[in-house]
């Protein structure tokens, strides 16, 4: 991201509507838990398939589950458990933005992110 971003709403909202797959999975990072920050001295990062998240937000608040999906077209996760029942009573998995969540388990520490926390650890 571009340090020069606007300020004007209409822009902001082409922006996210424009932007590429590597650009949009940046944007869906959250913050980590406290054990995580400390471990990894990293305040966020990006949420993937298998992470396990904690509901910071919203009428599921303090619920955890595993992230099940993560769809960078509308910047939303779907997570294990949080669900909505329909008028006939079926459940129906239910969006959440990745702002809303705090990570709490990494489901593995692939070769990526093994490259972004040795980044890291070198800046330090």
């Amino acid at each position: 991201m571009s340090e020069h971003t606007s300020k004007q709403p209409g822009k902001q909202r082409k922006r996210l509507a424009n932007a590429p797959l590597h650009v949009r999975h940046k944007i869906m990072s959250a913050a980590l838990s406290k054990e995580l920050k400390e471990k990894y001295s990293r305040n966020a990062l990006p949420v993937r398939k298998g992470d396990t998240v904690e509901v910071m937000r919203g009428s599921m608040k303090g619920h955890k589950g595993k992230v099940m999906r993560v769809d960078t077209k509308t910047y939303k996760i779907f997570v294990e458990g949080v669900v909505s029942k329909k008028a006939d009573g079926t459940d129906v998995e239910r969006p959440i933005p990745t702002s809303n969540v705090r990570i709490t388990e990494l489901h593995e520490e692939d070769k990526e992110r093994r490259e972004v926390f040795a980044r890291t650890m070198e800046a330090k």
